[in-house]
């Protein structure tokens, strides 16, 4: 336990210098809208679009890579139980409410590290600007107070992860 509690002080440690950089009004927005450009119904109109293209493979890695990585989302956030930033931080309030109780792991961060492995398979020269974006949403969830570090660490590794398996199984 003593090497978890010296993770969580160095993630609680990072996460203050970070906030501590946010100050500007317009690094807040801008999080924002990269948070929201990594909504889970984004994923799936990029699915029902590959769909109607004729690529069915692209559609059917999407879609059971993307179901494996929110299941096991789901069971990891479920076992770890990790408290929000501001529900154990002393006075810190998020600049938005999350959509569930747990910040272990990000969510919004695991799907977008999964979505950017994707195309980047599929659009090799756009790689940097899929994986600069899946770096800005991690990000963005820690700026808008949502997650510690250690959260969208975790949720680039179960992305970029489950992408990998189903590649690996399905192309």
């Amino acid at each position: 336990m003593n090497i978890l509690n010296s993770i969580h002080n160095m993630d609680v440690t990072t996460f203050y210098w970070l906030m501590a950089r946010k100050r500007r009004q317009l690094l807040t927005r801008v999080s924002r809208i990269v948070s929201i450009s990594a909504d889970g119904p984004l994923y799936v109109l990029l699915g029902l679009s590959f769909w109607a293209l004729g690529y069915p493979t692209w559609t059917l890695i999407i879609a059971v890579g993307f179901a494996l990585e929110r299941l096991l989302y789901l069971v990891l956030k479920r076992s770890f139980k990790r408290n929000r930033p501001a529900d154990i931080l002393d006075d810190f309030t998020s600049f938005i409410r999350p959509s569930d109780q747990f910040s272990f792991p990000s969510g919004h961060t695991s799907g977008a590290f999964f979505m950017a492995y994707c195309l980047s398979e599929w659009f090799p020269e756009f790689y940097v600007s899929f994986y600069s974006w899946s770096v800005m949403v991690g990000m963005s969830r820690i700026f808008l107070g949502v997650h510690f570090p250690t959260d969208t660490a975790m949720g680039a590794l179960l992305g970029t992860s489950c992408a990998m398996l189903a590649f690996e199984v399905f192309a």
